[in-house]
C-alpha cells in the first residue's frame, strides 16, 4: 500500500476524530439566565459513573446539549418536561455490541426497533457491513436512524450478508487491503474491524482471520482502531488460547462468556473443563476488552461464574441482539442483561458503567458520550428498577433466580425524547 496515502488517511482520520469529538462544545452558545432549556428531565436519580454522581437532580438540555445539572430547574426555565420522581435517570445506554443493519444484514434490525425495550441512545454494529456494502449501511441505514450508530467493518468483504453460510469458509473473502481501506474512509463512524472465529465459521483457517483483521486495522492507519473478536466453539482448545495471545491491548474479546461447543461438541471457549485459562487472565492483565455480547447462544452462566470468580470480569455489558437472538427466551435486551449481571453480584452502578462510559471509551469517537456532564450529548436513558422474585436463563438453558431487574422507562437522544413530549417542529439529529 502506498505509503503517501497512508498518511493522508492518517491526518484525515485524526482531523475527523478531533471534530468528532469537539464540535459539541464550539457550537454550544452560552445560556443568559432566563434562556429557557428544550428539555428537563425534572426530579429523577441522577446515576453517572463518570462523575461518580448518584443524587437527586434534574438535568437540562439545550440544542441537543446537556447544559445544567442542578438541583431543581424552575419549571418556568424549560419548554418541555419529563418528570422522572421516582426514577433512575442514567447518560443514554450504549450497546457496544449489536446488530443494527438491516436490510444490508441477514440478521441486522432497527436500531431504532429496539430503544422502547433497552433504552439505548447509541448502539454498534458488529460487523453487518463489510468493505462491498458498508457505504449502503453509511448513507441509508446511519442516516435515516434516530440510534447514534457507530460499527465495525467485517473482514469479509460480504459482513454477515450470506447468513446463516459461514462468511469465511471461503477465506478469499478475508480481502485486508479492501477491509483496511473501508476503515479508513468511513473513521468517524467505523471503530476497527470485526472477526468471527468459531468452527462454523471459519472452518479449519486457524488464526489467519484473526491475523488479517489485526493487519486490517493497521494497514487503515486509522488511529486506536481495534479487533473486535467473536469466539464460541473454536476448532480446538489450543486455538483458544492462540487468540488470546494474538489479541492486542484495547482489541475487544466478544462472546468472552460464550459455551458454545465448536463442530465436535467440545467445549473450547475460555474455561475449558471447569478452569479458565491461563492466556484468559494473562490477556486480560494485558489489556484485552472483554465484553459480553450475551445474544442467543454466547452466554453461559457457568463459564461467567468460573471467569468472574478467577478475575476475568467483563469491561462492558452488551446485547447482539439481532433477529433470531430476539426472539430466544434468554431476552437479550441491553436492560436485561444489566439485570442478570446486577443478580450475579455486580452493583447498579458497576452494570451502568458497563454501558455508558466504558463502551462509550472502547468506541473513542465524541468527548462526553456515555456521560451527563455539561457539555455532554443530550443524551438520557429512564429506568425504573424493580424489586421482586425474578427468574433468568442463559442461552444454554441455565436458570438462576434473582430479586431485582431493570426496566427501561422513556429514552432521550439529542435532547429528543422518543415519544412524548413530541418536539415540535418534530427535528432530531
Amino acid at each position: 500500500m502506498n505509503h503517501r496515502i497512508d498518511r493522508r488517511r492518517f491526518v484525515l482520520s485524526v482531523a475527523s476524530s478531533l471534530a468528532a469529538a469537539t464540535l459539541p462544545g464550539a457550537v454550544r452558545a452560552a445560556m443568559a439566565p432566563n434562556d429557557k432549556f428544550d428539555l428537563v428531565i425534572k426530579g429523577g436519580e441522577v446515576l453517572d459513573p463518570s462523575q461518580r454522581l448518584r443524587a437527586v437532580r434534574d438535568i437540562g438540555i439545550k440544542n441537543g446539549i446537556v447544559e445544567a445539572v442542578e438541583v431543581g430547574i424552575p419549571a418556568e426555565r424549560t419548554l418541555r418536561t419529563i418528570d422522572a420522581t421516582g426514577r433512575l435517570v442514567t447518560p443514554g445506554l450504549i450497546d457496544l455490541h449489536a446488530h443494527t443493519y438491516p436490510y444490508g444484514s441477514a440478521i441486522g434490525i432497527p436500531a431504532d426497533e429496539l430503544v422502547p425495550f433497552q433504552g439505548t441512545t447509541t448502539a454498534v454494529s458488529a460487523g453487518d457491513g463489510g468493505a462491498n456494502n458498508f457505504a449502503a449501511f453509511r448513507r441509508f441505514i446511519v442516516g435515516s436512524t434516530r440510534t447514534r450508530l457507530y460499527a465495525f467493518v467485517h473482514i469479509a468483504n460480504i459482513g454477515l450478508s450470506g447468513f446463516p453460510v459461514g462468511e469465511l469458509y471461503n477465506m478469499d473473502y478475508a480481502r485486508t487491503e479492501d477491509a483496511a481501506r473501508t476503515l479508513a474512509e468511513n473513521a468517524d463512524i467505523a471503530i476497527g474491524i470485526k472477526v468471527r472465529m468459531s468452527e462454523n465459521v471459519i472452518a479449519k483457517a486457524g488464526l489467519e482471520p484473526l491475523k488479517r483483521a489485526i493487519r486490517a486495522c493497521e494497514l487503515s492507519g486509522v488511529v486506536g482502531a481495534k479487533v473486535m473478536c467473536h469466539i464460541g466453539g473454536v476448532e480446538n482448545r489450543q486455538l483458544m488460547s492462540d487468540i488470546l495471545n494474538t489479541l492486542r491491548p484495547r482489541d475487544i474479546l466478544t462472546h468472552c462468556y460464550s459455551g458454545a461447543p465448536n463442530l465436535r461438541d467440545d467445549f473450547t471457549n475460555i474455561v475449558q473443563d471447569g478452569k479458565i485459562l491461563p492466556a484468559a487472565l494473562e490477556a486480560k492483565r494485558r489489556g484485552v476488552h472483554f465484553d459480553v455480547g450475551h445474544g442467543g447462544g454466547s452466554f453461559d452462566y457457568t463459564i461467567a461464574e468460573a471467569a468472574i470468580a478467577a478475575g476475568a470480569t467483563p469491561d462492558t455489558i452488551s446485547s447482539d441482539m439481532h433477529v433470531f437472538s430476539g426472539n430466544t427466551p434468554g431476552m437479550p435486551y441491553l436492560t436485561w442483561v444489566m439485570s442478570k449481571f446486577m443478580n450475579m453480584g455486580f452493583s447498579l452502578e458497576q452494570v451502568v458503567e458497563m454501558t455508558t462510559i466504558a463502551p462509550s471509551r472502547a468506541i473513542g469517537k465524541i468527548a462526553k458520550l456515555g456521560t451527563l456532564q455539561v457539555g455532554a450529548p443530550g443524551d438520557a436513558t429512564i429506568l425504573e428498577v424493580v424489586n421482586g422474585p425474578v427468574e433468568f436463563v442463559d442461552t444454554r438453558n441455565n436458570k438462576r433466580k434473582g430479586n431485582v431487574f431493570i426496566r427501561p422507562v422513556q429514552t432521550v437522544n439529542g435532547g429528543i425524547a422518543f415519544g412524548r413530549p413530541f418536539s415540535a417542529p418534530f427535528s432530531v439529529r
